[in-house]
């Protein structure tokens, strides 16, 4: 069997390989060819659980998506979670293996070339193109002796490269220079191709100086793509920095997310930005707070910690604050634990701290403990069918003064009768575990319409948004963004040279 290969790597973090690699998997598809998307190790808290309950990286996820297939592990076999500054979790082929430093995690990470290469290995022979993406820069001069992810990966697939550099964070070429002269010959010999990316104004402008970065690397440009505004799940967390700080005043519902310092799947957000009548804004001060109809505590990755901080930064006197006022909460995951009375961590899993008092919300109590929940679920709460997955290493009780969210009625395909998550008495705050609670569209727009009335306002009726059918349009748009705006004449080439049998 022949199959062909591409691989993206930026000039930084944040340069767009991801998206662009979601673009040609949806190209690839859209041709009829079988295609997978492959990342050897990402580091990230956003994570999702695939059907057989392993844990991956979001960004595989979306390019899965945009290749018309299911997540499947394989397509991201090492993911690290920071828990803190210097400690990552470390999860192989979407299992835990240990909690590393990164000092440790250098020294170890060639041992799991065998695992990388054994997910490799199977994805191309059950696939026509695989489609990979680095991380962060390939041109880290103290880490690359071991690297595993970019060129390293790039010479184990012998896969050719397209370098992806953003021209919106300025210097773009002396990224693009500086990128490929500190890597060794034959590493700069497998880039076959450029991309400048997010550009603004008159593409004449750059004419020149994409003729004398050819000249200076031999290599050439072969795209510029404009900026967009394609809404597309992002994956690194420094893209929160572009979220919207404030309300929009155009919209009817004011939505609050409580930005976290290790704040995890925020993509859990993204199905309440598309809603018509809803504006979602990110806080990081209290005096940004307010308010808002709904405020949101998403998961965290050290729920403890970021605890911790909300206190030090007044943000917990806020949500008490805005509770008392009106606004109905919702924590998910870590911020479900948050609402709850009390934390326990008696052998420290997630963090030093061994008990902490919650903000008090929700009559719960969370013990967090080595066994990690990674499970895709399907609930049932009130009459309405719940889809979501959980990840988290604690346990909830629930105490007298609260009611159960759902009821668990299947994880990972198999049939199960369980309760998850809190409500509050007066049924103004909620807690669940569920990851993606609000992709269920009807669910949501209940909910959505609880606020417009508590408002004054007339629900919304036959506004019901699919995120399936919406992430589908946004991936066709990107597909034609990419083929608009790259020469696809050589990209096919680099393709096509990178047959193998």
């Amino acid at each position: 069997m022949t199959v062909q290969s591409i691989m993206f790597q930026g000039t930084a973090s944040d340069a767009g390989k991801s998206w662009l690699a979601a673009a040609v998997c949806r190209i690839l598809a859209n041709r009829g060819q079988k295609v997978a998307p492959f990342k050897s190790q990402n580091m990230a808290l956003n994570s999702f659980i695939t059907e057989k309950g392993d844990e991956m990286g979001r960004a595989q996820v979306f390019q899965a998506e945009a290749a018309k297939v299911k997540p499947d592990v394989r397509m991201n076999p090492i993911l690290l979670k920071p828990s803190t500054d210097k400690d990552s979790q470390v999860i192989v082929m979407g299992k835990v293996l240990k909690n590393m430093d990164a000092v440790s995690y250098y020294q170890f990470k060639r041992e799991l070339i065998p695992q990388i290469m054994m997910a490799y290995n199977t994805l191309a022979d059950e696939n026509d193109v695989i489609v990979l993406e680095g991380a962060g820069s390939p041109a880290e001069i103290n880490l690359n002796e071991n690297d595993i992810v970019n060129m390293g990966m790039a010479r184990m697939a012998d896969a050719p490269v397209i370098l992806v550099a953003d021209i919106d964070k300025g210097g773009v070429f002396a990224s693009i220079y500086g990128t490929i002269k500190l890597m060794p010959r034959e590493d700069q010999q497998r880039i076959k191709g450029i991309i400048i990316n997010k550009f603004r104004g008159d593409k004449s402008l750059l004419e020149s100086g994409n003729k004398m970065i050819e000249k200076l690397t031999g290599i050439p440009v072969i795209g510029v793509l404009p900026m967009s505004s394609i809404d597309i799940d992002e994956e690194d967390s420094v893209s929160l920095i572009r979220k919207p700080r404030q309300k929009d005043t155009q919209k009817d519902l004011d939505v609050a997310v409580i930005d976290l310092d290790k704040i995890s799947n925020f993509t859990d957000i993204h199905s309440l930005e598309i809603q018509p009548d809803v504006s979602v804004r990110y806080v990081l001060t209290a005096e940004e707070l307010g308010t808002p109809d709904l405020l949101i505590i998403p998961g965290s990755k050290n729920t403890n910690a970021d605890l911790v901080a909300l206190r030090k930064n007044g943000i917990a006197e806020g949500i008490l604050r805005a509770h008392k006022d009106g606004s109905m909460i919702v924590g998910i995951c870590g911020g479900y634990q948050i609402l709850g009375q009390m934390l326990y961590d008696p052998t420290g899993i997630e963090s030093p701290i061994k008990e902490q008092k919650g903000l008090g919300l929700l009559d719960t109590e969370t013990t967090f403990n080595e066994k990690k929940t990674t499970t895709q679920a399907v609930a049932k709460r009130n009459n309405y069918i719940l889809k979501g997955y959980e990840i988290h290493m604690g346990t909830t009780k629930r105490g007298l003064n609260s009611t159960p969210f759902s009821t668990i009625q299947e994880t990972n395909g198999q049939p199960e009768n369980r309760e998850d998550g809190a409500v509050s008495t007066d049924g103004t705050v909620i807690g669940t575990y569920l990851h993606g609670i609000f992709d269920n569209p009807y669910w949501t727009r209940h909910l959505l319409n609880q606020l417009r009335v508590a408002k004054g306002m007339a629900p919304l009726v036959d506004t019901t948004v699919s995120i399936s059918s919406y992430k589908d349009q946004q991936y066709e748009k990107l597909a034609q963004l990419f083929a608009q705006n790259v020469d696809m004449d050589k990209f096919n080439q680099i393709l096509q040279d990178s047959t193998k049998e």
